[in-house]
Parts: C-alpha cells; structure tokens; sequence
C-alpha cells in the first residue's frame, strides 16, 4: 500500500513542479528543462528531482538550485501533504548513456557490413 502511494505522490509532484516550471518561474533557464522522474524517500522528506536540460545543463542546474525555495513554496501550496519534501535535482544522464551504448552499436553493425 506505501509504495502505492509513494508512487501517486512521485506523479503528483512531477505533474505539480512541470505546470510551475512552465507557468511560474520566470528564468528561461528553468523553463527549457524536462522533468523525466521524481522519486521521494521513504518519509517522504526528500524528493530526488531528475531533469534534462535542452541546451547548458551546468547553467540550468545552477538556475534550478536558485529558485529552489520559490518552487518549493508553490508546490507546497499544491499539495496536500502535511510537509513539502525538500527538492534535490540532479541531471538525469541516461538520454546521453542511451545514445552513448546506440552509438556504440551502430558502429559495431556498421563494422559488420563492412566485413561481408
């Protein structure tokens, strides 16, 4: 039943904070990233915040780590959870570890064509 709700709550606030990105926060850093998984902690104080950045991701990250408090407060204001979890985001690197591996394995079929 927890993980359920874990679960529902991780959807909420990843639907929450992308309506605040894209209507609230007023950096275009901010507004050009995507949120591709929120994941909360056990007591629910902590919620790890993957993003993907467009274009500069150092900028973006350090834009996000501004506006921290005036997302959190906003998201407070959504949800209805006696405590908003305190936000930590962190770069989702697997969009590049996928291309990294598929570029890997073009150039593995590439090298197999050119053998026959």
């Amino acid at each position: 039943m927890a993980k359920v709700k874990t679960e529902r709550l991780n959807a909420t606030i990843q639907r929450e904070l992308s309506m605040i990105f894209r209507n609230q926060v007023k950096d275009p850093q901010v507004k050009d990233c995507t949120i591709t998984e929120v994941s909360c902690s056990n007591d629910y104080s902590y919620a790890k915040v993957y993003v993907v950045f467009h274009e500069h991701p150092k900028r973006g990250l350090e834009a996000l780590e501004r506006s921290k408090g005036y997302i959190r407060s906003q998201l407070a204001k959504r949800l209805t959870i006696r405590k908003c979890p305190e936000l930590l985001f962190m770069r989702d690197e697997s969009f590049e570890y996928g291309n990294h591996i598929e570029e890997i394995i073009r150039g593995l079929n590439i090298q197999h064509d050119e053998e026959e």
